[in-house]
């Protein structure tokens, strides 16, 4: 049998070089592309721990998976999040669709009379093109994504202010409201949490594993090169603002179904959740990296932190702190365990 010890050889400058090379070279290599991931993974369970720490009724698991509810909304668009990130974009805007969309499905049925059945195909068309008009904004005028999308945050929730005004609707069929209850069978599984995970699973897909997806990553990485590799730039980036749109109204149906309420200040604010949850996540505020798994560890990594330090009454302002803190000691580890890896590479 050959040996598998490793063989040193001397390069004609003189220098020394080992074959095969030492195992842990190979490993960090292969690692790296996901140091982001695994910081996250890291602080999930140290999350898990400070939470039991803090309560003992923080690992009871129905309370846990009926607690995912509070935040599936910033779940789901995170997930589209994660697409206009990635190349190269910013959405500021996705909180106001998700208004505006809530408040034209509560006008449309309980002052227009529409059936509900009408109603929600419309307000998913409806997202779908608010998100279009901010890729075409962006696309053929040329315009910079985080001009284009603060302008349509107050304009979408202005619309939705002008349609409700300080009012609120609420009469809604008694099959709608509700569905953060709504459990599988059996289980203590909320439908709205396998409605999140199928999403992530066929989005993960068409990211990760379809032309389009390596479009973005290309997108995202140089935008010049994209053109010049014959890459329709401008529809890629009508479409993935059409999805993020998509997504947003999902989230808006599923907000006015738990809280049985449509208002035009729904989700305000929540933008910067879900753009903290995908930057945390792994990736790249520049473009071209990143992964819906990683948002997804990060989208649960908050959630449950937040779980836990309002079990413990912390109050909301010192869970802010928290998460922002987070944020940066996730930022730094991932870069000073990178530079590290390729400094021993």
């Amino acid at each position: 049998m050959p040996s598998e010890r490793p063989v040193e050889t001397a390069s004609p400058e003189g220098k020394i070089d080992r074959w095969p090379p030492p195992r842990r070279w190979r490993l960090d290599g292969r690692l790296r592309p996901f140091l982001p991931e695994v910081v996250d993974v890291v602080l999930l369970f140290l999350a898990f721990m400070v939470g039991a720490s803090l309560s003992p009724y923080f690992l009871d698991v129905p309370f846990l998976l009926d607690s995912t509810t509070l935040y599936i909304e910033a779940a789901i668009m995170a997930l589209g999040m994660t697409f206009v990130i990635i190349s190269g974009n910013i959405d500021l805007s996705v909180a106001s669709i998700l208004a505006l969309v809530a408040t034209l499905m509560a006008v449309l049925h309980v002052e227009l009379n529409v059936p509900m059945e009408v109603a929600i195909p419309i307000a998913l068309i409806l997202g779908t093109l608010l998100g279009a008009l901010n890729g075409w904004l962006i696309a053929r005028l040329r315009l910079p994504a985080l001009a284009v999308t603060l302008a349509t945050l107050a304009l979408y929730r202005g619309l939705a202010q002008i349609l409700l005004g300080d009012h609120s609707l609420s009469q809604f069929p008694q099959w709608f409201v509700g569905i953060d209850r709504v459990t599988v069978p059996g289980t203590p599984i909320p439908i709205v949490l396998i409605m999140f995970f199928v999403l992530a699973i066929v989005l993960g897909l068409l990211l990760h594993k379809t032309v389009f997806g390596r479009w973005v990553y290309t997108l995202g990485t140089s935008e010049e090169a994209a053109r010049y590799s014959g890459i329709p730039v401008n529809r890629v980036k009508v479409a993935i603002f059409a999805l993020n749109g998509l997504l947003a109204a999902i989230a808006g149906l599923i907000m006015v179904s738990r809280l049985a309420v449509a208002r035009y200040d729904h989700a305000r604010g929540l933008e910067l959740d879900v753009i903290t949850a995908v930057v945390l996540g792994g990736t790249s505020i520049y473009g071209g990296r990143g992964t819906i798994f990683g948002s997804t560890i990060a989208v649960f990594l908050v959630g449950f932190l937040r779980t836990g330090l309002g079990v413990a009454n912390v109050k909301a302002e010192s869970q802010l702190a928290v998460v922002g803190t987070l944020l940066i000691i996730a930022v730094i580890a991932s870069n000073v365990i990178a530079r590290f890896s390729r400094l021993r590479g």
